[in-house]
């Protein structure tokens, strides 16, 4: 049907009927894209937690600061015009930009700030955490976010950490909304976040239009943003589940992105000279955690034996092919202090040497739980043949992902495989989640001393220093850790060749459409 529809005609209305029944041409000023975001379950910026409604903020929220997406180890000042630090390094003072306003008309002023830092403590959501690391808590949080002057506001933490990592974290979690709009809002005393979970209340580069779950969402371009209006009017984004749908779609010029094609249908599309293909490294890993309660895998020649019997080359190359790659410690690549040795490939007689040092000459059996996500099984499988190698037998344990979790939370496993990102853009919160909470914890492994080695490199002032206590903490981790960690998620997008601008940046968020041109 596409020859029967202009650009001109297209409204609101066609742009959210079902792509099953219309095929629309996508217009020269909207951004059309099939993407899997039936994780949304909320809109609300101090509740979002998950991957897509994390890059629905960043398109509509702004921050007090943000990642810079071409180069994560620097900062962009956004709300903020400028920030600073007091001496003892526990109170962090940030400037509002002026003559910023909401969507409402309302000015950004530092009243907002302080609300909406407050207001992610006070709601005790999923991200509350990030800021309660900082001795943010319910009952302080209105005496340590301060309003200096209408357009200044304080945060006091409760002690000095690496300014780098508070500073990473507020790029997350500040997410300014406007408090005059949300309050009015407000019922029995929920800031809001009732009416907020459908709706908007930003200042970002576009506005919500429309949203509706698990179908699509509109956003709109802001022509009053301040650092100058999206050149693109509107984005589409349509949910298509199945990527075979998706492929087509884009093939025959239906959308203008497809988000979530399989490594064959991304091979396939490169052969299309209308299409190319966007790609970015992100912030997740894919990895095995072998739970030491089982007195086999509590052996760390065992352990390093396994680490030798996967085929990583093998799966980046065909399982993965093109959205993943080799990647073996727990800070991801291009965070402070990513270490991006690779000293592990398959080695049979490697990994029999170590097996008959730890007196398991014959190898042993042992259950690994897994999804049936197709990815994840796929790796399963592929584990479970090239360990085989070495006379480990691996009975699969296949569940939903929802059972798999419940038996992995609670240390009822063998091994589980899956995968585990960083909450920010910063190697405390990996190194955290691996060698203590809740990872460490999971799998039954704690050392002597270790936590206290994390939180001393969280702390740690001087950037070469810290970069260089988590190196040592991977090394070590290579050595001795219950981790075999596999390979880091590569992000695609099939982008029809006349749309420019789209960015996948380096976190699950950060990927924008303020610079999209067609």
């Amino acid at each position: 049907m596409k020859q029967f529809l202009k650009a001109s005609v297209f409204t609101l209305s066609i742009a959210l009927t079902p792509f099953a029944t219309v095929h629309a041409a996508t217009p020269k000023d909207t951004l059309v894209m099939a993407w899997v975001f039936d994780d949304i379950v909320t809109l609300d910026p101090a509740e979002i937690y998950e991957v897509s409604g994390s890059e629905f903020m960043a398109n509509v929220y702004d921050r007090l600061v943000t990642l810079d997406e071409k180069d994560p180890s620097k900062l962009r000042n956004v709300i903020a015009e400028s920030w600073s630090v007091s001496e003892d390094g526990k109170t962090f003072t940030f400037k509002i930009r002026p003559n910023n306003t909401f969507f409402s008309g309302n000015p950004v002023t530092g009243e907002d700030v302080e609300f909406s830092v407050e207001r992610y403590v006070l709601l005790d959501k999923n991200p509350a955490f990030i800021m309660n690391q900082f001795g943010l808590t319910k009952e302080n949080v209105r005496d340590k976010v301060r309003l200096v002057d209408p357009m200044t506001v304080e945060i006091e933490l409760d002690q000095a950490y690496a300014p780098s990592f508070f500073l990473n974290c507020v790029s997350y979690t500040t997410a300014v909304v406007d408090k005059k709009e949300v309050l009015s809002h407000e019922e029995n005393g929920d800031f809001g976040n009732g009416w907020l979970k459908r709706n908007y209340a930003g200042s970002g580069p576009f506005f919500l239009k429309a949203w509706k779950p698990n179908e699509s969402l509109v956003l709109e371009a802001n022509p009053k943003y301040f650092d100058g209006a999206p050149t693109i009017k509107r984005v589409l984004a349509k949910n298509v589940v199945e990527s075979a749908t998706q492929q087509l779609l884009l093939e025959k010029g239906d959308v203008d992105v497809a988000r979530n094609l399989t490594g064959d249908q991304l091979a396939a599309v490169r052969k299309n000279a209308d299409i190319t293909i966007d790609a970015e490294t992100k912030a997740t890993l894919w990895y095995m955690g072998l739970n030491v309660k089982n007195p086999i895998l509590a052996k760390p020649e065992v352990r390093q034996a396994m680490k030798y019997l996967v085929d990583y080359k093998g799966m980046a190359d065909s399982i993965f092919a093109g959205t993943g790659t080799i990647h073996q410690t727990f800070v991801p690549s291009r965070q402070l202090g990513a270490l991006d040795e690779t000293p592990f490939s398959f080695d049979l007689a490697k990994a029999k040497e170590l097996l008959a040092k730890a007196g398991l000459p014959d190898g042993f059996s042992v259950t690994m739980d897994t999804t049936n996500k197709s990815e994840t099984r796929n790796l399963a499988d592929a584990i479970q043949s090239s360990m085989s190698k070495a006379g480990i037998k691996i009975e699969l344990k296949v569940a939903d992902n929802k059972t798999t979790l419940t038996r992995y939370r609670a240390s009822e496993h063998d091994i589980y495989i899956g995968q585990w990102g960083s909450d920010y853009w910063d190697p405390h919160s990996n190194t955290d989640g691996y060698l203590n909470a809740p990872l460490a914890k999971r799998n039954q492994w704690e050392v002597p001393g270790l936590v206290d080695k994390v939180f001393a490199a969280r702390d740690e002032k001087d950037p070469v220093k810290r970069a260089q206590m988590y190196k040592d903490l991977q090394s070590m981790a290579l050595e001795e850790s219950p981790y075999v960690i596999i390979l880091q998620q590569v992000e695609n997008a099939a982008v029809r060749k006349e749309v420019k601008g789209f960015v996948l940046g380096p976190t699950f968020d950060l990927n924008l459409y303020r610079h999209v041109t067609k």
